[in-house]
């Protein structure tokens, strides 16, 4: 076989590799993604559990760089600190380091097995009518990961004939000759392929065949390693916030990098000591070294954090409220990423209106006309917010999407929807009330005042509640909502009732003052409402209450 053949079956071969590898992540992450973002973050309350939990995921996704988009995700908007964040991105790069491991296992008798159930599972989940059903990617899953058998197999019989190409052989020992580029090469290669686990099953056979040294393959591990780390820094966009960790990952692995390169003859020879074979030695000292640096760095995660934060301080955020932050087109192409990115944007309109909520009792209790315009001007950026969020979700691809996705996807949605109804009251209505009050200078009675300041309060606290319940998705914030609109109904019935019974007739404004509050109570009441849809959302998909009663009417 002529040295130009061997080349283009070897090129061939890792073709199909990367194609199973790619088909292997996207359908687990069709399949689990929203499962998976849970289990990340229940994971994320200390550093070891942080740690453990990207092994995990990580096993899962076949992908560090997937784990780091999640995990970069959530750091960026607050939901994960960054010590627990950059422990989640040592455990991932473990994770990967034993997928291979587990992967050149002789297992290629597995292949046929696998293509044929995964054939049968993808095709049954279309005749079923759902299209992207989960049935349908764990077929996905399975078909991929008989590709990815069927090419380790099919390269490392590719290589025996290799010693027969002198020609091949001496081209890849030329472009390996040198530590240094055999890093830049596999890190281009990585980043490329944004697959170490891809990069890393190539450099196996490589070793295995003799193609390369011992010490050029080590060389090729660490490039593999440092690859995986620029994707996420450059997903991460511009904002620094959103860089820190997608960036201290990057420099522990620089750091380990440089290190480990100029022991890396001496790492050889103890290699060789442990096993005699090759491709054992690449994959040992892939396990070996990402341990080694994870060991050595989980008690330095504060230190560099702190660093992080000072060398990437916050950016000033400009005083428009309506441009959004986290609407990112590039993680369209991972669907999970881009409603991560919805919710963290409808967010910023439930902080718009509290900020709505809290400037029109100012506004109300003083008769400030500024503090009611800066109402009307935050009801406006709030109108644009939506518009974005809603064209945002949906520009999302839906052939992309799991079924479960689809449904997170309707509850953003939704919820962003009525967090926009709950503006327009404030805007509209409550504004308009409170403009009326300072026109003709009217005050409310001590008593009415204060009830009205504990009903908004009240109204405030279930705002919360409701950004709660919708990021973590919970049914028993879920309930919560839902009881504390009952709650609030019966406050605002007993608050009437007290305002009647304290009506004097003989004061000038009493009437129009009593027609002001009860419309404030009336519309504080209809916001509410609005709020605690999302909490009949969540618990549709536990078990039916029976006393539910059905969401009201605004």
């Amino acid at each position: 076989m002529s040295a130009t053949q061997l080349l283009i079956e070897l090129i061939g071969h890792v073709v199909l590799l990367l194609w199973g590898a790619r088909m292997v992540q996207t359908g687990i992450v069709r399949a689990f993604g929203s499962d998976l973002r849970r289990l990340l973050g229940m994971g994320l309350r200390n550093r070891i559990a942080a740690l453990l939990a990207g092994v995990g995921v990580t096993a899962l996704l076949q992908s560090s760089t997937a784990t780091a988009l999640m995990v970069t995700s959530f750091a960026a908007g607050g939901l994960v600190a960054l010590v627990p964040g950059l422990a989640v991105m040592l455990g991932a790069n473990i994770g990967t380091a034993l997928i291979v491991k587990l992967l050149t296992f002789d297992v290629s008798w597995a292949s046929p097995m696998l293509l044929t159930a995964g054939y049968i599972a993808f095709k049954r989940g279309g005749r079923e009518g759902a299209k992207h059903a989960r049935m349908q990617n764990i077929g996905r899953v399975g078909m991929g990961l008989g590709l990815m058998l069927l090419a380790l197999h099919l390269l490392v019989e590719a290589m025996q004939p290799a010693e027969a190409a002198p020609l091949l052989r001496a081209l890849l020992a030329a472009m390996t000759a040198e530590p240094l580029l055999d890093i830049i090469l596999a890190t281009a290669l990585t980043f490329a392929a944004h697959s170490s686990v891809a990069v890393m099953l190539m450099i196996v056979p490589l070793a295995a065949a003799g193609v390369v040294t011992p010490v050029a393959a080590f060389a090729l591990v660490l490039g593999a390693n440092l690859g995986s780390t620029i994707p996420p820094v450059l997903a991460a966009g511009a904002d620094p916030v959103a860089r820190r960790l997608p960036v201290g990952n990057l420099a522990f692995r620089a750091i380990g990098c440089v290190v480990a390169l100029p022991l890396l003859p001496a790492m050889a020879g103890w290699f060789e000591a442990l096993t005699p074979f090759p491709g054992a030695q690449a994959v040992d000292f892939h396990i070996a070294f990402n341990l080694v640096l994870a060991l050595l760095l989980i008690g330095l995660l504060d230190p560099a954090a702190a660093l992080l934060v000072r060398l990437l301080p916050a950016a000033p955020v400009a005083d428009d409220p309506a441009r959004p932050l986290y609407l990112s087109e590039a993680a369209f192409e991972t669907p999970y990423l881009a409603l991560a990115n919805a919710a963290r944007e409808t967010l910023r309109m439930g902080d718009l209106v509290e900020a709505m909520l809290t400037r029109f009792l100012d506004g109300l209790t003083t008769n400030d006309r500024a503090a009611i315009d800066e109402v009307v001007r935050l009801g406006k950026a709030l109108d644009r917010l939506q518009d974005a969020v809603k064209t945002y979700l949906t520009r999302i691809p839906a052939d992309e999407m799991a079924d479960q996705d689809t449904k997170r996807l309707r509850e953003i949605l939704d919820f962003a929807v009525n967090l926009g109804h709950a503006g327009d009251i404030v805007e509209r209505s409550l504004a308009e009330t409170a403009r009326r009050k300072a026109k003709r200078q009217l005050q409310f009675g001590p008593a009415d005042a204060a009830d009205l300041a504990a009903f908004h309060a009240r109204v405030l606290a279930d705002l919360r509640l409701a950004l709660s319940t919708f990021m973590a998705e919970d049914a028993r914030g879920a309930r919560e909502l839902v009881d504390a609109k009952r709650r609030l109904s019966e406050l605002e019935r007993a608050a009437t009732r007290d305002h009647l019974a304290r009506l004097a007739p003989d004061r000038p404004d009493a009437l129009e003052t009593s027609s002001l509050h009860l419309g404030v109570l009336r519309d504080l009441k209809r916001i509410n409402s609005h709020l605690s849809a999302i909490g009949y959302l969540v618990l549709e998909q536990s078990p039916a209450e029976p006393d539910m009663e059905a969401p009201a009417e605004a």
